[in-house]
């Protein structure tokens, strides 16, 4: 076995008497990889209250290049600009999401056009898939019959979740036009209503429990 693979299956089973971790990804690009910072701690409160998680409060912050990325086993990765990997952080990150890690990308507005040719680095010989509505994930803790809730407006187009599958695993969940993670944030930054937050809170507690069990 690859020892990144090992280290990481290793964590894993340690893991399961431990508190969970969860970390945002550190990208390259000029992109705002920093945006949102009290989404990921509202989220993570959230599951540990409602779903009985037992995850960290304090995310952490990781690089794509870095070693430490296989510590976690749910990365969180968003944004409003530029995205670039390099040709070793991509296979880095294939190698993390290969071994069983997962990657969750929200787009926070503006990442798509950057974002796409940078996936390509990471799997060139997949497809980036939308997930139907009937699928699990829409369903792990909350019901989301419709697939993906719509959380801010945009540009007013439906809401899609996409995602790289290996071997029936999705490795990879890119949400686009739903932004989440502003719905995760503080009420008063965004000033959503609180059925609106709910709806990302919720939604959010779906993906992590579906990382968690599978």
């Amino acid at each position: 076995m690859h020892l990144k693979s090992f280290l990481f299956f290793l964590f894993l089973s340690v893991n399961l008497v431990h508190a969970q971790e969860i970390a945002v990804l550190q990208y390259g690009g000029g992109g705002d990889w920093y945006s949102n910072p009290t989404s990921l701690p509202n989220l993570i409160r959230f599951c540990n209250e409602q779903i009985n998680t037992a995850i960290n409060p304090k995310a952490q912050t990781v690089r794509p290049g870095d070693v430490e990325l296989f510590n976690y086993p749910f990365v969180h990765m968003t944004g409003h600009g530029n995205v670039f990997f390099t040709a070793e952080e991509a296979k880095n990150l294939r190698d993390y999401l290969m071994s069983g890690g997962f990657l969750h990308i929200d787009d926070n507005y503006g990442m798509d056009q950057y974002l796409r040719k940078e996936l390509v680095k990471i799997f060139p010989e997949k497809e980036l898939m939308e997930l139907p509505g009937n699928h699990p994930i829409f369903s792990s803790q909350f019901s989301f019959p419709e697939g993906l809730p719509k959380i801010h407006e945009h540009d007013n187009t439906r809401p899609q979740a996409f995602g790289y599958f290996h071997e029936g695993r999705l490795l990879l969940l890119y949400t686009f036009e739903s932004d989440l993670g502003d719905g995760w944030e503080n009420q008063e930054i965004h000033n959503d209503p609180p059925a609106v937050r709910l709806k990302a809170l919720q939604m959010g507690a779906n993906i992590i429990k579906y990382v968690f069990e599978h």
